[in-house]
């Protein structure tokens, strides 16, 4: 017995030696191919992100050789290069970097093995090297890198995958964005249409696709972060606070401040559906610009909540808007393809790429709006469909009491249209309803304030059964800690985004 026991022991003794020397040799085998020149005082990192908040690839990074904030950076032989791939190929695993240094080439062998566009470089400005998350993407490229926030227990982070396309010839760099709320699924939808048809060699400038940015959220089917918190309302960030206001200190230094223009794709929240809308801030000249490019979409002046990603974008120099498709937790093809198509004409209105498709008339602008509350708790039947028009006294749904059958109509207290509303469902008294644009001229948007230019309720009752709101959504009351509380005339302000 004491012989079985001894050799039982040697036995697991040898097992566990072969395994470290296993693991000594892998290590040593990257050591030897991982670059060692760098400048005198640079710190080199090796393997997985860094501890000091920078780069989330797992690759080798020289810190000392940042690139100021910026767009588009030039090449630095310290970083990973990365090789072009065709995003419709479906892949085994995640397909993000980690980038192998087997799989680095210079921008030269890559020019060169490039034989079909060389014709298109030679005659034309070629475009310069993205440089973000410690990666070169070189021109006439695409690519999946990774960004990770490092707020997870060690071992058990979960990249975020960032698609990436640099072009030919030089242009802007438009960033699309969605799953900020991780239970909004359609803009996952879009942000993969959009990039996966992309032709690098077409393209004018880059497009860098992020599209599930809560991934928290999105893994437990939840609008927001583990800690209850919304990510969209802690933009810029901060490196020393919450949880959320790291996580998005991190995205908005490591992948916004790369974007010239920014679109961020939201849902609609808790059981409510919006019509496709753009979300601008209609007093910056920059914003007005850009909501021009997107062919037949509802335009509603929205200044943004402090703290979303939109305002945050727009503060720090960069055109920003928002894009709202749809309700959450479903997948909606019709409301998909309508946003492709609005985000292609965007880049043909950017000549970005060359298109000879132009979607849709112009839609209205809406410079005002209102939300309409149910002012009694029961089952909610709507009577109106989402982007209808409607006039003032018109019944836009009832809530019937169940046990009482007593019935209350809900009536539009203004002319406009149902740019968003509550799906059928059972409500409690005080519950957003409808939300409806306000037509009018761009002499009503008021000059800024200190509370901001979107807070522009009415504040003014319907018919004894709902109540009139501002232009921005709702916040919800499980994330109320984290929000400075404002009240105008005895209501919230409202703010989905």
């Amino acid at each position: 017995m004491g012989a079985f026991r001894l050799n039982r022991r040697v036995l697991i003794g040898v097992y566990v030696y072969r395994r470290l020397a296993c693991l000594v040799l892998a290590w040593a085998s990257v050591l030897s191919v991982l670059p060692i020149s760098h400048a005198a005082g640079e710190e080199l990192f090796i393997g997985g992100p860094e501890k000091a908040g920078s780069s989330a690839t797992f690759v080798a990074n020289v810190t000392g050789s940042e690139l100021p904030a910026g767009k588009l950076g030039v090449a630095d032989s310290h970083l990973p290069k990365a090789k072009s791939i065709d995003l419709e190929m479906p892949v085994e695993g995640n397909g993000l970097v980690p980038i192998g240094l087997d799989d680095a080439v210079s921008g030269e062998s890559f020019m060169q093995g490039q034989s079909e566009h060389s014709a298109l470089a030679m005659s034309a400005t070629i475009a310069p090297p993205l440089v973000m998350l410690g990666t070169e993407v070189p021109p006439v490229t695409s690519a999946r890198l990774s960004w990770s926030p490092d707020q997870s227990f060690e071992g058990l982070a979960s990249p975020t995958p960032v698609l990436v396309v640099n072009g030919a010839k030089a242009g802007p760099t438009l960033c699309l964005t969605a799953a900020i709320h991780g239970d909004e699924l359609n803009g996952i939808e879009i942000v993969r249409r959009v990039l996966y048809a992309i032709e690098p060699q077409a393209l004018s400038g880059a497009v860098i696709g992020v599209p599930i940015v809560n991934l928290q959220g999105f893994q437990r089917r939840s609008r927001y972060l583990t800690d209850r918190r919304d990510l969209n309302r802690h933009f810029p960030g901060s490196p020393t606070g919450s949880s959320a206001a790291r996580i998005a200190h991190s995205f908005f230094n490591e992948v916004i401040r790369h974007c010239s223009i920014l679109v961020d794709i939201h849902t609609g929240s808790f059981d409510r559906t919006n019509l496709l809308q753009l979300r601008a801030d209609l007093a910056n000249p920059q914003v007005v610009a850009l909501t021009e490019g997107f062919g037949a979409t509802v335009v509603l002046h929205n200044a943004g909540a402090e703290g979303t990603l939109r305002r945050a974008s727009v503060d720090n120099g960069t055109p920003a808007i928002t894009l709202e498709v749809g309700g959450p937790m479903r997948l909606q093809q019709d409301e998909v393809e309508q946003s492709v198509e609005s985000i292609q004409t965007l880049l043909d209105h950017l000549h970005m790429v060359k298109s000879s498709r132009i979607w849709g008339t112009p839609e209205p602008v809406y410079y005002r709006s209102q939300w309409l509350r149910a002012d009694v708790g029961g089952i909610l039947l709507s009577q109106v469909e989402l982007g209808e028009k409607v006039s003032s006294g018109d019944v836009l749904g009832f809530v019937t009491n169940p046990i009482t059958n007593v019935r209350t109509e809900i009536r539009a207290p203004t002319n406009g249209r149902i740019l968003g509303m509550a799906l059928d469902q059972v409500v409690l008294p005080g519950y957003a309803a409808y939300h409806i644009g306000i037509s009018g001229e761009v002499e009503e948007i008021p000059e800024e304030t200190g509370v901001g230019l979107d807070l522009l309720s009415e504040g003014v009752n319907g018919d004894g059964s709902t109540e009139v709101t501002n232009n921005r959504d709702e916040a919800s009351d499980s994330d109320a800690r984290d929000q400075r509380t404002i009240s105008l005339r005895a209501d919230h302000i409202m703010a989905f985004d």
